[in-house]
């Protein structure tokens, strides 16, 4: 009697991908420092050969000059070689001193990768957004998967090739592919996901993350309130808000989103910020569109996203005080500044991510703490002025990842020292420099106990009456007892282990 088989279905390329590091990720681990720079420096050394290739993608994609895309490599180029420079060191375990609880033992942090890592990346910066996160999971001797953004496919093509040229696809894979290749990727045991994107999809990867118990780190930009009082510089600060504003036509994460201006300054600000536009991409009056260095929106579905947003606030009052206009097949749309907006409008409420600046005006500080307190923890803050305790009232009662000064969008890619990251609805976790080995390792407490007998037999059972009422006492003084004190106590210790202790004692470690 014959039987019908049933056919096994084909492993799909995201699973295999995961089965290849799985059985490399325990080797990575065990890497040394100069294993993990020699492939930190083969990815740099790939990236930047492949300049003209991501530049031609970039700009086919989103229109960006050469300027705009090289200020992409550079980042990736910075961190890579702040990681590569102090990665020894950043290894090392970390030997910690003695409390009075730990006294007579080694205490020590060492660094252990989290294992397999996957970066599902987007597609307003994709080689800054898809390779900078590598660089710290890689330092951190993790296996790395990473999904590039369908949206920019031209990018995901070149990063796969580039990281094909210099890492076998056991230590880092790439795969391509849409909303349900990312949706295979989550279900799959990854042992850290990071995400970069819109606060729906990272919900997604938080409750897929949850079924192995993932750590993530999650980087979903918001509502960026841009606070302006009444001592700001209003022609520069209107300068640099519209560069910050307009970059990549208003796609960056750290991008202003909605400007809160005194209602002294509001009128100049405005014309001001028309000025700053126009000279930096319209400066011979040929219109938006005919500037070489002026972005266009990502897809079609984005423009009209974007549009309606726009049609929303003008339907309930709000007015193009400066720009506008538009092209659906080019995916163009001029810089825009709309005054009159309010809370009944979905602008405010939605993050843009397009070149379309909301101006609300204020009259005092408790209204700019009540708008933004009512919106969820931007990823980014600014504030305008010069004067110091306006300054410190809205750097004290306000929460966000990052917070700048007087400029906008310095905060990120530029000092590998400075943390980046989201708070709550705009993120979680932390990268750039050490920060990045830090959020990819597993930093595991050990101690070390010598093996002597004498310092450890009063707390076994049954304990002695004295030994009891010492630890009672304990609980009416402090514990934080002074450096030197535990210093000196241990030696008293490992006197006495020397010369009358035990006979069996553990090495200590390195």
């Amino acid at each position: 009697m014959s039987a019908i088989r049933e056919a096994t279905p084909p492993i799909s390329e995201a699973r295999a991908a995961f089965d290849r590091l799985a059985a490399k990720a325990p080797a990575l681990a065990r890497s040394s420092a100069a294993e993990r720079v020699a492939k930190l420096q083969s990815l740099l050394d790939a990236t930047l050969a492949a300049q003209d290739k991501i530049c031609a993608a970039v700009r086919e994609e989103l229109g960006n000059c050469d300027a705009d895309i090289v200020a992409q490599l550079l980042i990736v180029k910075f961190e890579a070689e702040f990681a590569i420079k102090h990665l020894k060191s950043w290894m090392k375990r970390r030997k910690l001193a003695n409390s009075v609880m730990t006294m007579g033992k080694t205490a020590y942090v060492h660094y252990e990768p989290k294992g397999i890592v996957l970066n599902l990346s987007t597609w307003n910066a994709p080689f800054a957004i898809g390779l900078v996160p590598a660089v710290g999971a890689i330092a951190a001797g993790n296996a790395v998967l990473l999904k590039p953004s369908e949206l920019a496919p031209q990018s995901a093509r070149v990063l796969r090739e580039i990281i094909r040229s210099c890492l076998p696809e056991d230590e880092f894979a790439v795969v391509e592919g849409g909303a349900e290749v990312a949706q295979e990727l989550l279900s799959l045991p990854f042992n850290h996901i990071y995400y970069t994107g819109g606060q729906h999809v990272g919900r997604i990867v938080m409750k897929a993350a949850a079924d192995y118990f993932a750590s993530v780190t999650l980087e979903m930009g918001g509502k960026n309130p841009v606070i302006i009082d009444e001592s700001a510089d209003i022609p520069e600060t209107a300068k640099r808000i519209a560069w910050g504003r307009l970059s990549n036509a208003g796609q960056v994460c750290v991008a202003p989103d909605y400007a809160l201006i005194h209602r002294s300054r509001h009128d100049e600000f405005v014309a001001e910020y028309a000025k700053a536009a126009t000279a930096m991409f319209n400066p011979e009056g040929k219109g938006f569109a005919a500037s070489p260095e002026y972005p266009r929106l990502i897809s079609t579905a984005h423009f009209y996203r974007v549009k309606a947003l726009v049609d929303d606030a003008t339907g309930k009052g709000a007015t193009i005080a400066f720009g506008g206009g538009w092209d659906s097949e080019q995916r163009f749309m001029a810089p825009m500044l709309l005054t009159g907006v309010t809370d009944t409008m979905q602008i405010t409420r939605d993050e843009i991510f397009g070149p379309i600046l909301p101006v609300m005006a204020w009259d005092d500080r408790e209204q700019v703490i009540r708008t933004i307190s009512a919106r969820p923890k931007p990823l980014a803050l600014y504030i305008y002025s010069t004067d110091r305790p306006s300054i410190e009232e809205f750097l004290s009662r306000t929460s966000a990842g990052s917070t700048v000064v007087n400029h906008n969008m310095i905060q990120s890619g530029t000092n590998p020292l400075l943390p980046f990251g989201g708070a709550n609805h705009s993120g979680i976790g932390r990268i750039g420099g050490h920060q990045s080995f830090l959020e990819f390792s597993n930093a595991r407490s050990v101690v070390e106990d010598p093996l002597d007998a004498s310092t450890m037999a009063v707390t076994y059972p049954p304990c002695p009456a004295k030994y009891q009422a010492m630890m009672k006492s304990m609980l009416g003084r402090s514990l934080l007892a002074p450096a030197f004190i535990v210093s000196a106590i241990e030696t008293v210790l490992k006197l006495r282990a020397l010369f009358g202790g035990s006979k069996k004692r553990t090495p200590r470690a390195v």
